[in-house]
């Protein structure tokens, strides 16, 4: 039994998805006075310094698929935050208002984020997310 243990918690698969949970979990709690997600927080951000962005370039800067950039971007479309343009074929989304009131509630949530995990892991937490980010740039061979 302790080998399988042990081979789960040296497996990249296994570490990795227990980290996307426990981190979602923290995340989650962060993200909650601003009633969004991390995820819906993070395309809004990047929405809104991005005016007029597609949708195809937010899912390739937030490490999305296209249908879940979609589903998001209709979620705050629906909520007042986005607005969505057509121009020919293409989607272009910007912040509205409300969406732009909301981002100093969305800084201080990762800014919450921030704080949470590095208070738990010290410095280490912003090298692992540095790690993190290299080590998906090579599997997914962008690096």
């Amino acid at each position: 039994m302790t080998e399988s243990c042990d081979m789960l918690h040296s497996c990249l698969y296994f570490t990795a998805n227990s980290l996307a949970r426990t981190i979602t979990r923290i995340a989650d709690e962060a993200f909650r006075p601003t009633g969004l997600s991390p995820s819906h927080a993070f395309l809004l951000m990047t929405a809104a310094t991005n005016p007029g962005i597609g949708p195809g370039e937010l899912a390739a800067k937030l490490s999305l698929a296209p249908s879940t950039v979609t589903r998001f971007a209709d979620a705050l479309v629906a909520k007042g935050l986005l607005t969505r343009t057509s121009e020919g074929r293409a989607s272009r989304l910007a912040a509205t208002p409300a969406g732009l009131a909301l981002l100093k509630g969305v800084e201080k949530a990762w800014k919450r984020l921030h704080t949470a995990y590095v208070d738990i892991l010290g410095p280490d937490g912003d090298r692992l997310a540095a790690d993190i980010n290299a080590a998906c740039l090579k599997l997914e061979g962008e690096e």
